[in-house]
């Protein structure tokens, strides 16, 4: 990939593939904060274990990873320390796991503003663990251009043909980011938020159940060109958006070794000696939990990851209707980095 920005655009659309076959209902994760604690395994891993995972980033060429390999006398907190401004506090696992646990979950709570809680559930660490990386992704945004809620009113929204559920669908008519996907049949609008450094797309397939009939024809890379400036037309839309929340978690380890990471939670196989020099740590458990908040104001999101081990019609104006499952993505514009990737199918 030609920068870091694509990578993650690349390995969050090849996760969100591999999730929607295996989970019903809405998905939502941040391909950014994952990549970021894959990239703590690749600073200290080896052999098998350090190829799987920078294929896993999409990077042809790890220019920091070789830099990192050339200090030997670096331990692995070191590494993390310098490379991603993470801070080290010593727990103990061995007498007080459980009590850990709670410590690392009151904590992630407190920095994603109560809204992921309970990140470690109840036994998952235990006297054998040696080493968890928690890593948090925080985001509230407020739109260039609010929704009215006054204009917010209840409708259908429709899971499939013969079933809907009630939303408060927000409206606005305004001037947006448009444009027709003749060939996918569907539409894809942006809505900037405040300095218009970031944007939430949404990508609306023209039919109520055609969302699942044109993922498979969607790629990074046109994911991507379709988001540019030069692809994207301003047209006055009349938007209809639902008002919803989406709390989700996944333990990553299954989808992410099918994906080609199985060397890097092979207990036998994977390497990380700077980690310790006494014992081979190995991976064990690879948790995100995601929240995300889409309002009248603005969205509030947050994704943390942890490795253990009525309006009139205008002419001339587009309507795009949010009454049926779609995906949408929160991204950075300059560095083309999709920060958050959801699919809103079940209100």
């Amino acid at each position: 990939m030609d920068s870091p920005g694509a990578a993650y655009t690349q390995f969050g659309f090849s996760l969100f593939q591999k999730l929607n076959k295996i989970q019903d209902g809405n998905i939502f994760f941040s391909p950014v904060g994952i990549s970021a604690a894959i990239g703590m395994l690749v600073l200290e891993a080896q052999e098998a274990a350090l190829v799987q995972l920078q294929k896993m980033l999409f990077f042809e060429k790890d220019a920091e990873g070789s830099k990192v390999k050339t200090e030997e006398q670096m331990k692995y907190l070191d590494y993390v320390e310098k490379y991603y401004h993470a801070s080290l506090e010593p727990v103990d696992f061995v007498n007080a796991a459980d009590e850990t646990r709670k410590k690392i979950n009151s904590w992630v709570e407190s920095q994603t503003n109560e809204k992921i809680k309970d990140l470690f559930p109840d036994g998952s660490l235990n006297s054998f663990t040696k080493l968890v990386l928690v890593n948090i992704v925080y985001f509230k945004g407020q739109w260039d251009r609010e929704f009215k809620k006054e204009n917010t009113k209840e409708e259908e929204f429709w899971l499939n043909k013969s079933t809907s559920k009630s939303v408060p669908m927000m409206t606005q008519c305004h001037s947006f980011s448009f444009n027709f996907l003749e060939d996918l049949q569907a539409q894809i609008l942006g809505i900037p938020y405040k300095n218009n450094d970031l944007s939430m797309f949404v990508l609306l397939p023209n039919d109520i159940d055609g969302l699942d009939k044109i993922i498979d024809q969607i790629t990074p890379e046109k994911l991507i060109e379709w988001t540019s400036p030069g692809h994207m037309k301003e047209r006055n839309v009349i938007l209809h958006l639902p008002r919803f929340e989406v709390e989700d978690g996944y333990d990553l380890e299954a989808v992410l070794s099918a994906m080609g990471m199985g060397e890097a939670f092979s207990v036998c196989r994977a390497d990380y000696p700077g980690m310790s020099s006494h014992s081979r740590l190995h991976a064990q458990k690879f948790l995100h939990r995601s929240f995300v908040v889409v309002t009248e104001e603005g969205t509030e999101s947050s994704a943390a990851t942890s490795v253990g081990f009525a309006l009139t019609s205008a002419p001339g104006c587009e309507h795009f209707h949010c009454n049926h499952p779609f995906l949408f993505f929160i991204k950075h514009q300059e560095s083309n980095s999709i920060l958050f990737f959801g699919r809103f199918s079940s209100p």
